[in-house]
């Protein structure tokens, strides 16, 4: 898969409840300066989460290393086309295996959102033949991300340091 292709697919993520839409490093940069990203949110948000993965955007794109296709989305709630959170990798595939992340407004939590993000970015990544698996890390205390991770068929494979690691191997 080219990454013109890559691209393209990444912005056709979505699901009946979400659409993932791709923060691009200009948004990036004016989410990090306060600004909105040119999305409209949620009341309580941006987040902690999608702020600091916009700055980890930025770093990267200044690295040169950079993949828009390995980045980060905004996650529209389609009821009303409202941005309630982020989701996407911590860079590209290394050796077969990439990182993903999300992040929600505390208003959108509960409702399966973070499943439905979680599970198109991680189907996404397995689509690519690059990727062999998929990883993700929770705080022990972060009961609801576990559950999230579990509900979309990542399994919990030890810890890394002070954190919880999830797998989701190609089946």
């Amino acid at each position: 898969m080219t990454d013109s292709t890559a691209e393209t697919e990444a912005r056709q993520l979505r699901d009946d409840r979400v659409e993932l839409r791709p923060i691009t490093i200009p948004a990036a940069a004016d989410l990090r300066s306060g600004g909105k990203g040119g999305f409209a949110w949620v009341h309580d948000g941006p987040f902690g989460g999608t702020l600091d993965a916009c700055g980890a955007l930025l770093k990267a794109d200044a690295a040169g290393v950079y993949q828009q296709a390995w980045g980060a989305w905004a996650v529209i709630r389609l009821a009303d086309g409202l941005a309630i959170g982020g989701c996407g990798f911590h860079g590209a595939p290394l050796d077969g295996v990439v990182e993903i992340g999300y992040d929600l407004a505390a208003s959108a939590r509960g409702q399966g959102f973070a499943s439905a993000a979680a599970r198109l970015v991680t189907a996404y990544a397995l689509s690519h033949d690059d990727v062999d698996l998929v990883v993700a890390h929770t705080e022990p205390a972060n009961t609801a991300s576990q559950a999230v991770l579990t509900r979309i068929g990542f399994t919990r494979d030890g810890a890394d340091g002070d954190l919880y690691r999830f797998v989701h191997p190609r089946r």
